[in-house]
């Protein structure tokens, strides 16, 4: 708190208690909502009846699977692209942050209704040729291909934003002419010099898809599939509190996730490095 003024001192506890408020007092609602039944005083039934309703192991294991599929493409994507653009061609990455921000600004109404028009053409068109099985595989309700296809583009502007962090914070080309003067490939190059100083960028990028593909309501709605949000948004109908249970359980699972990605993203090999040089554990 050191070169602070006291008017500073006194406005920053303010503000952090509000903020606190701002997001716990909802919480708090939620949570004595889900276990105070009236007639009944408390009960968890709420949160003992969820792994039981049919629907929601089903539900949840197809949002998981989405989230792994869609971290691998955009990881796939993001991260040889954005190594080779920080070597070979860096004025051209004002152009890739803009092409990767247009998610953003196309409504996801939009978005799905062009996702709808194509996979509505495609059977209509392609009926007689090889390609109308690739259009009915893309939109298999046991596994939606689709949208594994419509998250990864959603998520581009979280995940290059994280990962142009990243690198922001490597001299990527040091360690790949390193790599390279050892006698390794450039695949190699990247897997054993790159990757091991962007695990906090790699983790950051993998939990802002995680936390966008198991929130996502719009497109899987509008498309006809059942992943875990829209799942919550229909049991709410007739299961209110339990409804409200599951979306309190998703929150704390998310900001364990969040915790446990914070503590692995800060214990970089430099920092144990440092505080061993230190003495301290």
């Amino acid at each position: 708190m050191a070169g602070l003024t006291p008017l500073t001192r006194a406005w920053r506890p303010a503000v952090l208690g509000l903020a606190g408020l701002y997001f716990l007092v909802p919480l708090a609602a939620s949570v004595v909502f889900t276990v105070d039944v009236p007639g009944r005083g408390l009960t968890f039934d709420a949160y003992t009846r969820i792994i039981g309703t049919e629907g929601f192991l089903t539900s949840l294991l197809l949002s998981l699977g989405l989230a792994a599929a869609t971290i691998t493409v955009v990881l796939l994507l993001l991260v040889p692209a954005a190594v080779a653009l920080r070597l070979g061609a860096p004025r051209l990455r004002p152009v890739v942050e803009a092409v990767c921000s247009l998610p953003l600004v196309v409504p996801p109404i939009a978005f799905v209704a062009g996702i709808g028009t194509v996979l509505k053409w495609g059977p209509e068109h392609l009926s007689r040729t090889p390609l109308f099985q690739t259009f009915v595989a893309l939109q298999n309700p046991d596994f939606p291909v689709v949208l594994v296809l419509a998250y990864a583009v959603m998520a581009l502007p979280f995940a290059h934003r994280a990962l142009d962090a990243g690198l922001r914070a490597v001299d990527v080309r040091t360690l790949v002419e390193a790599a390279r003067s050892c006698g390794a490939g450039p695949v190699r190059a990247l897997v054993t010099a790159v990757l091991p100083n962007l695990r906090g960028a790699l983790m950051n990028a993998a939990f802002l898809t995680l936390a966008l593909v198991l929130g996502e309501y719009t497109v899987a709605q509008l498309l006809g599939f059942r992943p875990f949000a829209v799942w919550i948004v229909n049991v709410s109908g007739s299961q209110a509190q339990m409804s409200v249970a599951v979306s309190v359980l998703s929150l704390l699972v998310t900001w364990v996730l969040l915790l446990a990605l914070a503590g692995a993203g800060g214990r970089t090999p430099g920092a144990r490095r440092a505080r061993t040089a230190k003495g301290t554990p």
